[in-house]
Formats: structure tokens, sequence, C-alpha cells
């Protein structure tokens, strides 16, 4: 039976492309049986599959999944490419730290791109730049890799497609932040659609409707477009388990008094302490709180 690697999912078809043929893809339908265990096949699952005489394929088998996000959906991602553009509209802080804490609840090593540097260069944009630079110099100590590029000018495009050789990465971001621009600079000839912002809601048209890979070629390895989107739900992480999503409060917890300290109001809290006196920047204390509270607040799943 041959295997395969699903490409896209469009109104209940499943496209497989053989493990050694990742530019063509066969129609395929899903078993009944994966309905009655309550599995869906994702774009990303590498699966098995069976071809009928008109030339439909089944997919028959799931293998098992290393990861699997449930918005945007995709299995076996290895890496996040978290998309945020520096101007029209400006990094939303808040946002970006709920990216960082999903991709790092399942595992994903993320990758930030700081979009659209060119727009920074005009002198109507000079407190915006500097806000930028702060962000970048954050996230960077913090340990994350992060790289400021431009579709336009051609500004950090090599340095993206290396880091993208040889792995399934998801690119990810809120609409308009120019994801689809950046793929386009990547791989000339993509030619995915793309939109202006729009002036009056400061924000992007979606212009990307489904989650797909793209083949990258000789370096082996996938990317995915996915939907733009600006609001991202907390139903697969526990309170007790959003510190660990933060990377730079994992020393400081260890020195907590409470073991299972949620860095609230406990005595000899560490991480508190240290967003107190600079050891931790407030913006991500500030959005940790408010990931804590929405946390507590959400509606059982039934």
């Amino acid at each position: 039976m041959p295997s395969g690697i699903i490409m896209k999912a469009l109104s209940g078809f499943y496209y497989v492309a053989p493990e050694d043929r990742p530019h063509q893809t066969v129609q395929c339908r899903a078993r009944g049986i994966f309905k009655k265990r309550g599995i869906s096949p994702l774009v990303g699952d590498r699966v098995e599959y069976s071809v009928a005489e008109t030339g439909e394929g089944t997919v028959d088998e799931i293998e098992p999944r290393s990861t699997e996000l449930i918005r945007p959906p995709i299995a076996n991602a290895e890496q996040a490419v978290l998309v945020f553009s520096v101007r029209r509209p400006v990094i939303n802080l808040q946002l970006l730290d709920k990216f960082l804490a999903h991709v790092e609840s399942v595992g994903l090593e993320p990758l930030l791109c700081f979009s659209k540097r060119d727009l920074l260069d005009g002198g109507d944009a000079e407190e915006e730049a500097e806000f930028y630079e702060n962000t970048f110099r954050l996230y960077e100590n913090i340990g994350y890799r992060v790289i400021s590029t431009s579709a336009k000018r051609g500004e950090g495009v090599e340095e993206v497609r290396e880091a993208l050789q040889g792995k399934l990465s998801v690119f990810a971001g809120q609409s308009g932040v120019g994801k689809s621009s950046l793929l386009n600079a990547l791989f000339p000839g993509l030619q995915l659609e793309t939109n202006e912002i729009s002036e009056k809601l400061g924000r992007g048209k979606h212009t990307t409707r489904h989650v797909e890979l793209i083949p990258l070629g000789n370096g082996g390895g996938f990317v995915a477009d996915t939907p733009g989107f600006s609001q991202l739900d907390f139903m697969e992480i526990e309170a007790g388990e959003l510190g660990a999503c933060f990377p730079e409060f994992a020393a400081l917890a260890e020195e907590c008094r409470f073991r299972g300290c949620l860095h609230l109001k406990e005595p000899s809290c560490k991480v508190r302490e240290a967003s107190e006196t600079g050891g931790v920047a407030e913006s991500r204390y500030r959005n940790y709180l408010a990931f804590i509270q929405e946390i507590k607040e959400r509606k059982p799943r039934y």
C-alpha cells in the first residue's frame, strides 16, 4: 500500500502526495472508520492510501502524529514561523505572546519574522521604529530566533529560506501581516493572493482560505500557509502549565517557594519579583496574567 503526506484538505477531499513525488497529488476520501474513532485526517498527516481504477484514492491509515495543532489544523509540524508586521498593523505583543504560548505548549520550534521592515524607513515612523527595535531585542534576549524581513526589498528572505530547510513549518499570524507576500518572495512563481491593508479597519483581509503544504524542493521539507486570524483560545492549556510556555520563567520558577507556583500572589515568587525588578519584561508578565485569567474564565467543554 503506498504512503504519502496530506498536502491539502478541501470540501471533504484530501490531496495526498506520494513520498517521492511531493508535487503530484491523489484526490482521496477518508475511510468511514476514522469518523467512528473520532479522528479527522489533517494536512501534514503521513498516511497509507489506496487508489481505485477511477483514479480516486482512499486514506486507509494515519500514522502516529508527532505534533497536532487545532487552529490552524495541521499535523506533524516541527517549526512555527510567526509573522508579525512592524507597521500596518503594528506588532500586537499580547497576540504574539499568545501565539508563542501555544507553540511552546505543543512542542514546536518558534521562529519570529518581523515583516514589512521597509515601512519603518520614513520619517513618520520614528516612534514605531523604536518600539520595533525594543521588541526585537526583547524576544532575542529571551532566546527566540528573530529575523527582520521585507518582502519588498528581499531583506531576510534567504535567512528565512535556510531556516525552513528539512522541516515541516507552519506560517501563522494575524491577517494582513504579509505572510503570503513573504512566501511569494521565498518561492518565486508561487503567486499567492495578497491584499492591501484596510486603512479604516487597520487590518488585512483574509487571503488564504485553507491550509496547504508547499514543498520546498531541493532542501526538502514543507511550509504551510494558513488562514490569517487574530484570536486564539486557551482550550488545551491548563493554568498550571502556562508558566512552562514562557521560557524565561523556567530557571526562576525553580527557586519559587511553592511547587506549582502560578506566579500570582504567592509569597517568595521569583517570577513576580523579577517582573518588578526588570528581570522579566513587564509586557510578558502582564500578558501571562491576562492569559491565566482567560484560562480560569473559560467555559468547560463537554
